[in-house]
């Protein structure tokens, strides 16, 4: 770590995806009383983006870097990364700014006194494998603890009570369609016998000599009739 600016992490480790950007960020803080400039380089310019690249770190404060890895189509063999970051940073002028950053302040040939800190690339996969549970062997189910089989036997009784409280809540509407059922088969039943009455009476009549009907006989059809109407109509 150099004398100017302190960076962490030491290390940028990117969750590996295919297809897919992955980020990481660093924090560069100045340890210095003065303003101090960086620049930010890699081995592989295409395949990161960096922002900011350059800049100027106020006294005692930080600043934070994000790289942005591009969606790969492969991985490497091994998950291992070549790739290299550089980060150099000198003392720059009081009051300079971000604008005031040029490539010439990082050339050492000027005799500037400049630091340089080397970090590599990790990968690291975006979805690491479950931990296998402990006592467990291949084609079996994991041993249930104490505590799993107290839950269970809780949902259990759970599932019972929220039965019992459902059968009270909904045994006045079962009873009333029950009987409801049974006041419609005792009506069908009951139109089924005034059927047959009627087709007994109508044969009687097929069968009687020619002559007239008494009122009370006429009376007694039609009524037959109208009842047997309205019961056909309420099942």
């Amino acid at each position: 770590m150099g004398d100017l600016i302190s960076i962490h992490p030491t290390e940028l480790k990117f969750p590996f995806e295919l297809r897919k950007q992955s980020s990481c960020s660093m924090q560069l803080t100045n340890k210095t009383d003065k303003y101090v400039a960086f620049k930010v380089k890699t081995t592989n310019p295409k395949k990161y983006c960096v922002r900011p690249n350059s800049g100027i770190v106020l006294p005692g404060s930080s600043c934070n870097v994000t790289v942005t890895m591009q969606a790969q189509k492969e991985a490497p063999p091994d998950m291992q990364c070549r790739d290299k970051f550089l980060i150099q940073s000198v003392v720059a002028p009081d009051g300079a700014t971000y604008i005031d950053v040029t490539s010439e302040m990082f050339n050492k040939e000027d005799g500037q006194v400049m630091d340089e800190f080397r970090m590599r690339v990790i990968y690291i996969p975006a979805n690491p494998p479950s931990p296998v549970p402990e006592g467990s062997e291949e084609g079996s189910p994991p041993r249930e603890t104490v505590h799993e089989n107290g839950n269970q036997n809780s949902s259990f009784e759970d599932v019972s009570r929220s039965l019992e409280e459902n059968k009270e809540k909904y045994s006045e509407p079962l009873s009333v369609i029950s009987k409801l059922t049974d006041e419609k088969s005792s009506a069908l039943q009951q139109n089924q016998r005034l059927r047959q009455e009627l087709e007994l009476l109508r044969k009687d009549i097929s069968k009687s000599r020619a002559g007239g009907f008494s009122l009370s006989f006429v009376v007694l059809v039609s009524l037959l009739g109208v009842l047997i109407g309205y019961l056909v109509k309420r099942a």
